[in-house]
């Protein structure tokens, strides 16, 4: 049975790994990293390797609440997993010689300190002081010459010795912060990331099932509802949504939903879709077919509203965002829908989410079909509000980031993103990167001449904001270079007349092309 000293003494060297590790470059850019890894570790010092779970790293790591969903938020998966390629890449770079490695299994998130064999830490040195390669079996030096390996052999592992027991003291008299075993996210200074977490409502109106949209978040069946009509539609296809299921319901009429609440702030988004006027539709007619008021607690939040001009056309998902909203005095949220001028109210769906006092929730899209978690926390829903263009993915490499995968794919063409907002200012940050082998030089449906020669004729387009010049002839291989990220950002945006942020991309040569987009209120 091992010592208590040299428990000590296992101890202190796992505790120097540890602060090696997120001292170390590759880890200087990744607090998120740096707090998951620390906080795994102690938990590990502390004997309280038992209290590894998902759910207790999400509350005391992510500031994630005790409702935390592991099927439907997989944050700790994401980052635990960023975590073991951050590892791997470390000890196949600034820790190969390191006597300890620190892993993360897959599959289960309790750290073990390996030990590596001294003859793979440390190499031999030769006499001018450079690796030296291990002889082949029967091939092992003899007589004076083993003596002087072994005399050089064991000057090198005394001088191990030494620089360890001083790396070791060094360590101990040096000041640590105090980190303690039930760890909490006030301690460190990293702020609190992500989007507001708590209570969330999603109804389809009209519907009779529930249904799980491609950001994997679920929405019930109609509830709370009195009056109207359900109706259903049968549009198989809506623009500026990848979920056309949330539109293909709604209640008509004159109806109202009361749906109770917890004390609190919240924003609210109504979904609306003409899917019965317009010209092509059963109805026919157009603007002017369907003008409606809706009210929260009595007061307006909508005037004579027609979904069919504010979205632009039929057939359109359009999103109406309201911050900074709270149920009644009884606990509830009272909605009410009315027609004006003739027609029917309607709605798609309700949507309720924990929200930011005084400021609209921030909006973050990356071009892909799935949720993701990008490098700092932040969730980024699957592609939505867009119109025209196409989703790519690329495998080349990318560099000068810390998190390539973000990269990966993008919408390219010539399309645009109608993101729904409240009054107010905000800042767009767009990213952008230029992936020479994606499938816009390679595809079925790319240009004749990228086909022939993807180098020819680089990229160059436009980007408007509501039809005011935000970006000119950008040329992400001119600013970046290949396979390197390029972040632009745009202050002092204010939405149009309908609510919206539209940003177009629009082609100059070649195709227009974006990773992601992040709008937060200034």
């Amino acid at each position: 049975m091992p010592s208590t000293a040299a428990e000590s003494v296992n101890r202190e060297m796992e505790r120097a790994e540890l602060q090696a590790v997120v001292q170390s470059h590759l880890f200087a850019r990744c607090p998120t990293l740096v707090h998951l890894l620390t906080y795994l570790c102690e938990k590990a010092f502390a004997g309280e390797s038992g209290q590894i779970k998902e759910y207790s790293v999400a509350l005391d790591v992510f500031d994630r609440r005790d409702t935390f969903d592991q099927d439907t938020d997989s944050i700790v998966r994401v980052q635990a997993n960023r975590l073991r390629k951050r590892l791997s890449e470390y000890y196949a770079s600034e820790g190969a010689t390191h006597a300890i490695h620190i892993t993360i299994p897959i599959g289960q998130y309790v750290p073990i300190f390996e030990r590596v064999p001294e003859c793979e830490a440390t190499p031999l040195l030769n006499s001018s002081g450079t690796a030296q390669a291990r002889a082949p079996d029967g091939m092992q030096p003899t007589g004076w010459r083993r003596r002087q390996i072994w005399i050089l052999e064991g000057t090198i592992a005394l001088l191990v010795v030494l620089g360890l027991v001083a790396f070791v003291a060094y360590q101990r008299s040096r000041p640590r912060p105090i980190i303690r075993s039930s760890y909490s996210p006030q301690l460190t200074t990293e702020p609190v990331v992500g989007l507001p977490v708590g209570e969330e409502v999603r109804i389809l109106a009209g519907a009779t099932r529930k249904y799980v949209d491609h950001a994997g978040k679920l929405w019930s069946p109609d509830s709370y509802f009195s009056g109207g009509t359900a109706v259903a539609g049968s549009a198989q296809h809506i623009w500026r949504t990848q979920d056309p299921i949330i539109y293909r319901s709604s209640r008509q009429g004159d109806f109202t939903y009361d749906i109770p609440l917890k004390p609190g702030t919240y924003e609210l988004h109504l979904h609306f879709a003409e899917t019965y006027y317009g010209p092509e539709n059963a109805g026919g007619g157009g603007e002017g077919s369907r003008i409606m008021t809706v009210r929260a607690n009595g007061e307006p939040l909508l005037n004579d509203f027609d979904v069919l001009a504010d979205s632009g056309g039929d057939l359109t998902a359009e999103v109406k965002v309201f911050p900074d909203v709270a149920p009644a005095s009884d606990g509830q949220l009272h909605l009410s829908f009315s027609a004006v001028k003739g027609g029917n109210g309607m709605l798609s769906a309700i949507e309720i989410l924990p929200g930011i006092r005084g400021h609209a929730r921030p909006v973050r899209i990356v071009a892909r079909d799935n949720p993701y978690y990008s490098d700092d926390s932040h969730w980024w829903s699957p592609d939505t509000y867009f119109k025209g263009g196409q989703l790519s993915n690329s495998h080349e490499p990318s560099s000068g980031t810390d998190d390539p995968e973000f990269y990966e794919s993008e919408r390219w063409g010539h399309f645009s993103y109608a993101i729904p907002v409240a009054p107010g200012r905000y800042t767009a940050t767009l990213y952008f990167i230029e992936h020479h082998g994606g499938a816009e030089s390679s595809g079925p449906n790319a240009a004749p001449e990228a086909r022939s020669n993807p180098a020819s004729g680089e990229r160059v387009f436009n980007v408007f904001c509501n039809g005011k010049t935000i970006l000119s002839n950008l040329n992400i291989l001119d600013e970046a270079g290949e396979n390197r990220p390029l972040v632009r950002k745009v202050k002092g945006l204010q939405p149009n007349a309908q609510g919206k942020l539209l940003l177009e991309f629009v082609p100059v040569t070649r195709y227009a092309t974006v990773t992601a987009i992040e709008v937060v209120a200034e």
